[in-house]
């Protein structure tokens, strides 16, 4: 083959067409210079691996040349000397460098191979590092310091000016001191009989000196001799200047002088650094980025960040270390058993903990080494929650007494020393009674989640670093209470609290300002509890307190001035480039395709397709809307109420007739009518719980469907004579049914399951064979979006509506009919507690749900938009639990939590009759309308013969019509 004449494909960047440089590892895709920068700065990105091409295909070239002897190439890599080595530099075996040097030393050496992935795994911290911050924190800093060169030369000259004045004042003080001294004090002072004397004591001591010369001279003298004569004949002198009565006579003083001199502060500065305000802003809502399940924790009540993918996660057994896979890495087994933010990691990456017998103990990096870093000796105040501070390296510990109810929170030093406690306000009341979990934000103030030991309630409590009390914020403006469980701070100085009350995740200023919710029941978790901030990746870990997940979440993103170039690339990357054909040269060779006779490239099949791509519905009979027909009313207006005879309180109801319902309390399923009289009564069926369940549904034949004691799905046929099983139980496995419902459009089954093992729920749909066709478990994440499913029925639209509860809050989960996630309602407002039971959906596609929390039917939207308030508590319902609404007659039957009554409720009514004008007007644009389609398919057939005009007689075409 001609190879000039082969076909190459280029290489491309996966994200631009430029040519490709490197390639990622975690996505992984292939990038150029420009996207590979874009993509390490990016924080959706910022933690994969990018590697060169080099790297990736192990291709290091080992041909450089010795610099020591130009005629060899290196060879090995030297480990003592940290140098390559060729053929020349070392003897046969053992490395061997000139004896003036190495003193023929043996050196260990390695291949250039294996100290190449030495070092790059070594420095490959400081080369992400430079990628994805030093590179970002460029653009930002260079046009700081170029500004600052403009300005210094105008700040330097007041600098100047001021020190030069400065310095003109003292230099006239001290000529007025040395004027004052020259002539107001040495002028009085007799300095010519001091000097006389002192000339008579010095010419004494010259006489001695020359007579202890005489005296050595002589040679009589012995040595010994000398010096003793010596030591007694010279006399000690001593000559000093008399200044000691020296006075200044005005008031200068060094006070004086210093001030003078401190006018003039020179600041020293570190590197310059940017403040996090200027890099990063909230995104508008968290995104997901991971779940992962762990192993070995039966929930996640605290979470400890090591680094992006190692984390310390407690539950009530233990603390484990874990990474992004949810796998155990290690195991503490000492823990307290009792606590909730019982850990904490320093800037060495050592776990610093509370032990069970509440000493705080810090573990090695190694894991091998464990010491106690503080002793517990006053058994009335025990340690709860711990955090190391990153800005002054001291541990913060919340602790409790509790015989009297309170608590406080307590510094110590890096040598284990107590320098603060923090323990009241400046009235001198108590500001904590049980704190849980501790931080500290950036600003230094100390941050606790702090619980009541009497109510479901608390309080986030922050006082300053030194101690002073700023705020606690006890809930959001809309008035529900906070339970306050793991808290953390993010890069913004944001306050994060996760809320048990509203299973929230709440969001607020450093000033205790209410922001957002930041989470509202999240999928997957539920129940937020526990959280942690990775102040490298800006990603949130959330931790759930019912079950074993964690989820990882992005709400914070870098400015758009830095990473306009890098959404411009993905901009970029979205548009496929196929070819390198101009789309002028693409839509010419359409039109020469399609200018083939039909007798070489046509045929059924083609013809098939053809006809497929034009898409005519199959109509019925002509309806007019709902919409059209029926109005909501002003309110609700009680239409009849009756009291049952043979249950305590009515669940769940479901309509036969107008005037017949089965309803269902804990213990049996009956039939009534509108005089409440039992007509019929299920023995067998399931006792159902506390939160109620909508265990019966009926079909469009009348009868019954039912989940009996042993939570099979049975069916009660019409003349309630003969019980049918549908589903049997072995069929579920560890799933059992909990609710069910008869789809009147499609005459599927749906049955609302759970899994009491990991309280987790999914929607399975059975066709009229009993042979499953869906299940609907996951949103578009892969997280879980039931938990436990009470109720279930659906919409006009074919959305699956579910009343998700469990303990004191739930929501209702509505998806559409393929599975995919459309929302989850939880209250009104938005992050209010939710505590839904009995749902039902009406002719207007509203969804209407039970709330045992404000003890009211709100009304939704088929979009999950709260309407309104249907229904509150009033004396002849009491408290609603079970609903159902009429198709027939557009009226709602109301179940009472409170005693054996169901009221039945009129809130839509038909639109005001139409007057002939418009009823006129409407026959005649429907017939225009008519007249229209007509003309339209006319032209459609006057195509559809020209285009077969050409086609051959095999063809065959026939009119399917409508």
């Amino acid at each position: 083959m001609d190879p000039s004449s082969t076909t190459y494909r280029v290489h491309k960047c996966s994200k631009c067409p430029g040519g490709t440089e490197y390639y990622c590892e975690s996505c992984p895709c292939d990038l150029c210079q420009k996207c590979k920068q874009n993509h390490v700065k990016n924080l959706k990105t910022i933690d994969h691996n990018v590697a060169t091409y080099r790297d990736k295909f192990n291709n290091i070239p080992t041909q450089e040349i010795c610099v020591r002897h130009p005629s060899n190439v290196y060879r090995k890599y030297c480990e003592p000397c940290q140098v390559p080595v060729c053929d020349s530099c070392f003897g046969h075996k053992s490395h061997r460098f000139p004896v003036s040097l190495f003193r023929q030393s043996k050196h260990k050496t390695l291949s250039l191979r294996g100290a190449y992935k030495t070092k790059q795994q070594q420095h490959r911290g400081t080369i992400h590092t430079i990628r994805s911050d030093a590179l970002f924190y460029r653009p930002v800093l260079l046009p700081r310091i170029t500004d600052d060169i403009k300005t210094c030369r105008t700040e330097f000259s007041r600098y100047q000016s001021e020190m030069l004045t400065k310095a003109q004042k003292l230099k006239d003080l001290i000529n007025y001191v040395v004027y004052d001294l020259l002539n107001k004090v040495f002028c009085d002072f007799d300095f010519k009989h001091r000097c006389l004397k002192q000339k008579m004591e010095t010419n004494r001591h010259i006489v001695s000196l020359q007579r202890c010369v005489h005296m050595y001279e002589q040679s009589t003298f012995s040595a010994l001799q000398f010096l003793s004569s010596i030591k007694t004949a010279l006399t000690q002198i001593h000559l000093t200047l008399h200044t000691s009565q020296l006075s200044m006579t005005e008031s200068l003083n060094k006070e004086d002088v210093m001030e003078s001199l401190s006018a003039i502060q020179i600041t020293e500065r570190g590197n310059r650094r940017v403040g996090n305000q200027c890099l990063l802003k909230l995104t508008s809502g968290a995104e997901f980025h991971q779940s992962l399940t762990l192993t070995g924790v039966g929930c996640c009540d605290h979470i400890s960040c090591v680094t992006s993918d190692r984390v310390w996660v407690s539950n009530i057994n233990n603390i484990m270390l874990t990474d992004t896979t949810g796998v155990s890495l290690h195991r503490v087994e000492d823990s307290c058993s009792d606590l909730y933010g019982l850990h904490t990691v320093n800037s060495e990456s050592e776990l610093i903990y509370v032990d069970r017998k509440y000493n705080i103990n810090k573990l090695s990096k190694d894991m091998k080494t464990t010491t106690t870093s503080i002793e517990t000796t006053d058994s009335t105040w025990i340690p709860r929650c711990v955090y190391w501070s990153p800005s002054t390296g001291d541990l913060l510990v919340g602790m409790c007494n509790y015989w009297t109810k309170t608590g406080k929170v307590t510094r110590y030093n890096q040598s284990g020393q107590l320098t603060q406690t923090i323990q009241n306000d400046n009235t001198g009341r108590g500001l904590y009674s049980k704190p849980n979990y501790i931080t500290e934000n950036n600003n230094g103030d100390v941050v606790v989640s702090d619980c009541s030991f009497i109510s479901r309630s608390g309080a986030v409590v922050v006082t300053e670093r030194g101690g002073r009390h700023c705020f606690s914020y006890t809930g959001p403006p809309s008035g529900s209470r906070l339970q306050p469980r793991g808290i953390c701070t993010d890069a913004l100085s944001h306050i994060l609290v996760c809320d048990d009350t509203t299973n929230t995740v709440q969001m607020l200023d450093r000033d205790g300002q209410f922001l957002s919710h930041l989470l509202i029941r999240p999928s997957g978790i539920f129940t937020p509890w526990g959280l942690s901030y990775d102040v490298n990746t800006h990603r949130l870990w959330v931790g759930s307190g019912d079950n074993k997940t964690v989820v990882i979440y992005r709400y914070i993103t870098r400015q758009d001035a830095l990473t306009a170039s890098a959404d411009a690339m993905e901009s970029l990357g979205e548009i496929s480039t196929t070819g390198t054909e101009t789309p002028q040269q693409d839509t010419a060779d359409k039109l020469h395709s399609s200018q083939l006779s039909m007798t070489e490239s046509l045929n059924k099949e083609d013809v098939m397709e053809s006809l497929s791509a034009i898409q005519i519905t199959e109509r019925g009979n002509r309806r007019v809307g709902n919409q059209c027909l029926l109005k909501l009313t002003s309110g609700a207006e009680l239409h009849q109420s009756l009291t049952l005879t043979g249950v305590g309180y009515c669940d769940h109801i479901s309509c036969v007739t107008s005037d017949r319902v089965w309803v269902s309390d804990i213990n049996n399923i009956m039939l009534t009518d509108t005089t409440g009289v039992s007509l019929h009564r299920v023995e067998d069926s399931w006792s159902g719980d506390l939160f109620g369940n909508g265990l019966h549904t009926v079909n469009s034949e009348s009868e019954l469907i039912y989940i009996d004691r042993k939570y099979n799905i049975k069916k009660l046929l019409k003349d309630m004579k003969t019980t049918k099983a549908l589903l049997m139980k072995k069929k579920f496995f560890k799933w059992r049914p909990r609710c069910v419902y008869w789809s009147p459009s499609t005459g599927d089954l749906l049955v609302g399951m759970c899994n009491y093992d990991t309280y987790t729920g999914k929607v399975t749909r059975y066709n009229q064979s009993g042979q499953q066709t869906q299940t609907i478990q996951n949103d578009n994440t892969g997280l879980g979006l039931y938990r436990q499913p009470n109720y279930i029925t659906e919409n006009n639209n074919g959305d699956v509506v579910v009343s998700d509860c469990i303990g004191f809050s739930g929501a209702v989960v509505v998806t559409e009919r393929g599975g995919r996630h459309r929302f989850s309602y939880t209250g009104h407002p938005s992050g209010s507690v939710l505590r839904p039971w009995g749902i039902c959906t009406d002719a207007l596609s509203h969804i209407l749900v039970c709330d045992y929390t404000t003890e009211t039917v709100q009304m939704i939207n088929k979009d999950g938009q709260f309407l309104s308030h249907l229904l509150t508590k009033s004396q002849q319902m009491g408290v609603p639990r079970g609903l159902s609404y009429d198709v027939n007659t557009h009226r709602l039957w109301v179940g009472s939590h409170n005693n054996n009554k169901v009221c039945v409720y009129r809130y839509i009514d038909t639109q005001d009759a139409l007057t002939d004008e418009d009823t006129h007007s409407t026959d005649e644009d429907t017939h225009s309308r008519d007249e229209d389609t007509h003309s339209r398919d006319e032209d459609t057939h006057s195509r559809y013969e020209d285009v077969f005009s050409s086609s051959t007689p095999a063809v065959e075409w026939r009119y399917l019509g409508y």
